[in-house]
């Protein structure tokens, strides 16, 4: 039956990252596209605004935005609900007011990215090179010198 199907892992190392799909809202941006983010570095940091650790991890991440996005990396926020109440996007938009985020944001409500990506877990961040692949995840809380300094390698290799 169904239950013995393989579980699909997340995307990970080398794979070209998963282009943003089914994406009802966009916040804080106009669309982006995998494709016009090609020569920068692409952190995506799927969460959602009442998951605790999402919240625990959203310090490091506004951080990581200031000090880097003008040395080319672009911070992106999915967020897939895991509440009904979490699809509003007025809700989102308060949270985005609350927490202070100036990221772009990006509303899954379809989990059509979550899917392309495999993700099973918030938070989630998906570090994407310069070429478009997924060169680097880590997944719950934790690792925070880890993932700043792998951002601040991928920054600092040529296109």
């Amino acid at each position: 039956g169904a239950d013995t199907a393989p579980v699909a892992n997340p995307v990970s190392g080398g794979n070209s990252a998963p282009e943003f799909t089914g994406i009802d809202k966009w916040l804080n941006s106009d669309p982006l596209t995998m494709q016009q983010l090609r020569g920068k570095v692409v952190l995506v940091d799927f969460w959602t605004y009442t998951c605790i650790n999402c919240i625990h991890v959203l310090p490091y991440v506004k951080t990581w935005n200031q000090k880097y996005k003008d040395q080319g990396l672009v911070v992106v926020g999915v967020h897939t609900p895991e509440y009904p109440f979490e699809r509003n996007t007025d809700n989102v938009k308060a949270a985005i007011k609350r927490f202070d985020i100036t990221f772009p944001v990006a509303q899954d409500n379809r989990y059509a990215t979550w899917g392309a990506y495999n993700n099973q877990y918030w938070p989630a961040f998906y570090l994407v090179d310069k070429k478009g692949h997924v060169v680097y995840t880590h997944f719950g809380e934790g690792d925070y010198d880890e993932t700043e300094a792998k951002i601040k390698a991928l920054l600092a290799e040529n296109p």
